[in-house]
């Protein structure tokens, strides 16, 4: 599969987020990615939570920049449509934001987003949480934007005010990031259909055009709304990043209660991907494979010949 580079992923993202409303769903390794590209998602999100939770950690904040942009680049590079990267808080200051961006433009990102959390960072939708000052977020995001090589990377602010300090300045902080140069609005965990409602009127009231992003994470404090409601409260991507991997685990954890009362796979194999279908989806032929190494096992013989 050819694979566009890093400019034309931002332009088409930016492009997306002008257009209809869009689901995002999450991927926590390529494998993944390359199932939401194939079912016909036009953009894919890597969350913070999903990678760190792959690796058997919680979602605090404990992965590097260079752990994370690993991922990402591996994720990024499988798939052909545009990947947002949770960056969390930034990997550090203000001054360490540059070698953020800098490092998921080349691993060819499309956009990343910066929460407004203080570390140890949780869960956007747990208690407890505690927010840097909006001057040092303002700072952040003008960092991003100034340093991006590729003027169309997407820069996300996610503010995490609502549930801390509430709804009004949730949308103070946002106006203030907005005005400090980000590309595209988070609200975290708002509570209500309301709450989103009366968030994308303060923004359109204000003369904020950036496109809004909505999170449908599970079991938060978030109703659970279409994308196509979304998009009539005024928002244009909807996120759903773990959702790939919460359905993931829950059929492992069947399928081995599962084998280890049945003593066997055979009466499950109907809920398998088939050795074929991943093949299919890995693009992999393993018999022009063979027949290559048999030509290439042939040439060798006649010219030792």
């Amino acid at each position: 599969m050819p694979k566009s580079n890093t400019l034309s992923k931002a332009g088409r993202l930016r492009d997306l987020l002008a257009g209809k409303t869009i689901a995002i769903p999450g991927a926590f390794n390529a494998l993944t990615a390359m199932q939401i590209e194939r079912a016909g998602y036009d953009a894919l999100y890597v969350s913070g939570a999903a990678i760190s939770a792959v690796r058997g950690l919680p979602d605090i904040g404990l992965l590097s920049l260079e752990q994370v942009a690993g991922e990402a680049r591996t994720i990024a590079k499988s798939v052909a449509i545009p990947v947002i990267v949770d960056a969390d808080t930034g990997f550090g200051p203000a001054s360490a934001i540059p070698a953020a961006v800098r490092s998921f433009e080349e691993a060819g990102l499309a956009g990343m987003q910066i929460e407004d959390q203080q570390l140890p960072k949780k869960c956007g939708h747990l208690a407890g949480k505690e927010l840097v000052q909006t001057h040092d977020m303002v700072s952040k995001i003008r960092a991003a934007v100034e340093s991006r090589h590729d003027p169309g990377f997407l820069i996300v602010a996610r503010t995490d005010a609502r549930s801390v300090e509430g709804m009004d300045k949730a949308v103070h902080r946002s106006l203030a990031y907005a005005e400090a140069g980000a590309d595209a609005l988070f609200p975290e965990a708002l509570q209500s259909e309301r709450e989103f409602e009366l968030f994308s009127s303060a923004m359109s009231k204000a003369g904020i055009e950036v496109p809004l992003i909505a999170n449908m994470t599970e079991f938060g404090k978030s109703p659970y709304l279409s994308v196509s409601r979304f998009g009539e409260l005024g928002y244009r991507g909807v996120l759903f990043p773990v959702s790939l991997l919460r359905i993931a685990m829950r059929a492992i954890e069947r399928f081995l209660a599962d084998l280890k009362e049945a003593g066997s796979q055979r009466d499950v194999l109907q809920q398998m991907m088939t050795r074929a279908e991943l093949y299919e989806l890995l693009q992999y032929d393993p018999t022009a494979l063979q027949e290559r190494r048999a030509y290439e096992s042939n040439n060798e013989r006649a010219a030792g010949g």
